[in-house]
């Protein structure tokens, strides 16, 4: 069993929550457990602005729980109904996702005792606050999360296993059904890339300095999830039309093969050219073998295709293929313009620190 930061992270807000509560005699201290609970982020800029709508919506659950109580007494019928109107506020405010915890606090308030309302109201209110500040504390000072590295790792993970799938598809070793399987494996992996795009991009820096290359960054890693998105559609295209790529003659074929690799071999260069790893110029020897291999490739599709080799009708079924072989291509090139770029200007400021897992 593998324990992420977050899982970690939980456990020891509701420590912290239980251990202050019980130490300001707040009763019951499990209710701190439970508000720390729900309001654990993933990351330190979504745990400041949850604490901001916790904060706002417990004042609007426990004003209305207390108003309610002095005014209708605290019957279920009435608790029902302030949950309601509780939960209506939530939605009009759009802060849909405090909707549980504000729940909570409406019915707590509302269940404590009628004799000494007030200060019983304020105890349940404050438990929950502290609940709530303990978790932004936790995920503040311990264990930050580097999104940076998350995503990078996810981007060359995706990368190396469509690879894989590409160099068995273009030599006729991929078992058809296992490919399917991992094709629904890839599409998840890419979804999380997307993911930890999102909570890179909502990290905040506190020197304002850093904004620049940030966004530099945000860019380049949006034309890695492109190009991965790109090689994605050839390996797709090519399991969709396995058995068509197999009656075309084989000198075709190995045109095919030789270029995707050599693509798929430029796209790990660059990937590693990002942190260093490689120079920073791409070898001119690769770059003429690519535009030679795309040359060749559309030749060849012609000059096949015009000497009907094979049935018209089959050709068209892989120009699709030659398209998106062409348009990853592109995309790669762009990239590589791009890691180069980040490097030629600003130096001192465009540092990359991330550990390969």
């Amino acid at each position: 069993m593998k324990l992420g930061a977050r899982i970690l992270k939980t456990g020891i807000a509701i420590t912290l929550a239980l251990y202050i509560a019980s130490l300001l005699n707040l009763n019951p201290p499990a209710f701190a457990g439970v508000a720390a609970l729900f309001a654990i982020q993933p990351s330190i800029y979504r745990s400041y602005q949850t604490i901001l709508e916790q904060i706002q919506a417990n004042i609007i659950g426990a004003v209305f729980a207390v108003v309610f109580v002095l005014m209708f007494g605290n019957g279920p019928f009435v608790v029902g109904l302030v949950a309601i109107i509780t939960i209506g506020i939530m939605i009009k405010l759009k802060i849909e996702k405090t909707i549980p915890l504000a729940v909570v606090t409406v019915i707590l308030i509302m269940g404590t005792p009628e004799e000494s309302f007030i200060a019983f109201a304020s105890n349940r209110f404050l438990v929950i606050m502290v609940g709530v500040l303990c978790s932004f504390v936790v995920n503040l000072v311990f264990i930050p999360p580097k999104y940076e590295t998350k995503l990078y790792n996810k981007i060359v993970s995706n990368m190396g296993y469509i690879t894989q799938w590409i160099r068995l598809a273009t030599r006729n070793d991929a078992e058809h059904k296992v490919l399917k399987e991992n094709l629904n494996k890839l599409k998840e992996d890419m979804l999380k890339s997307d993911q930890y795009y999102l909570l890179y991009k909502e990290e905040r820096d506190y020197l304002k300095k850093y904004d620049y290359t940030k966004g530099r960054k945000l860019v380049l890693f949006r034309q890695m999830h492109i190009t991965n998105d790109k090689a994605l559609a050839i390996l797709k295209n090519l399991d969709l039309h396995d058995v068509q790529l197999k009656e075309m003659p084989d000198l075709f074929q190995k045109e095919i093969q030789v270029h995707l690799d050599n693509l798929t071999s430029y796209h790990e260069r660059i990937l590693l050219k990002y942190i260093g790893k490689v120079r920073n110029q791409s070898p001119e020897q690769l770059l003429s073998e690519i535009n030679e291999g795309e040359k060749s490739l559309t030749e060849a599709y012609v000059e096949f295709y015009n000497h009907k080799n094979v049935e018209q009708c089959k050709w068209m079924t892989i120009f699709p293929l030659i398209g998106l072989i062409i348009d990853y291509s592109d995309e790669l090139e762009h990239l590589d313009k791009l890691v180069d770029s980040f490097y030629s200007y600003h130096q001192d400021d465009n540092e990359v620190e991330i550990n390969i897992e």
